[in-house]
């Protein structure tokens, strides 16, 4: 089995050498996979340190692409249309990936040969101190941590891999459609959802997805990503991606995700009363900060 590591990136010089270097010091073979890298018109050094690394890795089949189209999803389906492996494992441009990450993917894939689809852990990589409002809650919002533990297993019900973290056997998107281009980040953007949308749409066909202990990447959170500028313009985002993705479906689905906000607002006020009691209002008063910027989203304030 022959995996292609897809990898789009915009404007990280920073993070991306280092990236490329965790691929090309797995375990796996690198006869068996090649790395796609489409680089979605960035504007700083990304060009020169991947030049970088291929000469300091001539050994790894590393394919430059470069898509002009702006926007993550036409990233996303850049790396497919140039990619030739089996599988398709999508990594982010801000982290790193331990030794093991690609083997257990083609492992897997070798053995299960009726699912599509996989994911891992996503543990966040601080550059600084977490802030002492973080919550678990908070914590995935701004992180994408994931974690389900240590034992190999199918995702549970409305839960799916995390985008950064992500492989599927190529023939999922001939079933599903392409990466949706009205959803996913552009340049400075931080509307997301072009994963959830492909899941959604796995499940809706019966297409099974398990997550992978083994296949652990870490993310990278630099200073900025915890300011409260960031928050509030990713929580925001959070709630305008969930209006795109669910009007694109129907409007049926888009008044059923209202409703489903409305039940959050009851959980995050519990929560915000359980941390104020407990003497940390901070936490419980981000917890509604969150709700209030993804609910002016999603109704489009």
């Amino acid at each position: 089995m022959f995996a292609s590591v897809i990898i789009c990136t915009y404007n990280r010089d920073k993070y991306i050498y280092n990236l490329l270097k965790s691929v090309a010091e797995n375990t796996l073979s690198t006869d068996k996979y090649e790395i796609v890298l489409v680089n979605n018109n960035s504007t700083d050094k990304t060009e020169s340190e991947c030049e970088r690394f291929q000469a300091d890795y001539p050994s790894v089949q590393f394919n430059y692409h470069v898509e002009t189209s702006q926007g993550l999803s036409y990233a996303r389906n850049r790396g497919i249309k140039e990619s030739h492996g089996d599988v398709l494992v999508y990594v982010d441009d801000d982290a790193l990936i331990n030794k093991e990450y690609l083997q257990t993917y083609v492992d897997f894939f070798e053995s299960n040969l009726d699912i599509h689809a996989a994911g891992g852990p996503i543990l966040p990589l601080y550059e600084t101190e977490e802030p002492q409002w973080m919550t678990k809650y908070t914590r995935q919002l701004l992180t994408g941590k994931l974690y389900l533990g240590e034992k190999k297993r199918e995702f549970p019900k409305n839960s799916f891999p995390g985008g950064g973290n992500a492989a599927y056997r190529k023939e999922v998107f001939d079933k599903v459609g392409l990466f949706n281009v009205d959803l996913g980040r552009k340049g400075d953007s931080l509307i997301g959802a072009e994963e959830k949308d492909i899941f959604d749409k796995m499940t809706t066909l019966g297409l099974r997805f398990f997550y992978l202990p083994t296949s652990i990447l870490y993310h990278i959170i630099p200073e900025k990503k915890l300011q409260k500028e960031y928050f509030d313009k990713l929580t925001y985002s959070i709630g305008k991606s969930e209006r795109i993705r669910t009007k694109n479906i129907s409007t049926l689905k888009y008044l059923r995700r209202i409703l489903s906000e409305i039940v959050k607002w009851g959980a995050s006020i519990v929560f915000f009363l359980y941390y104020t009691i407990t003497l940390s209002p901070l936490k419980g008063w981000k917890l509604l900060q969150f709700r209030f910027n993804v609910t002016k989203g999603l109704l489009g304030y």
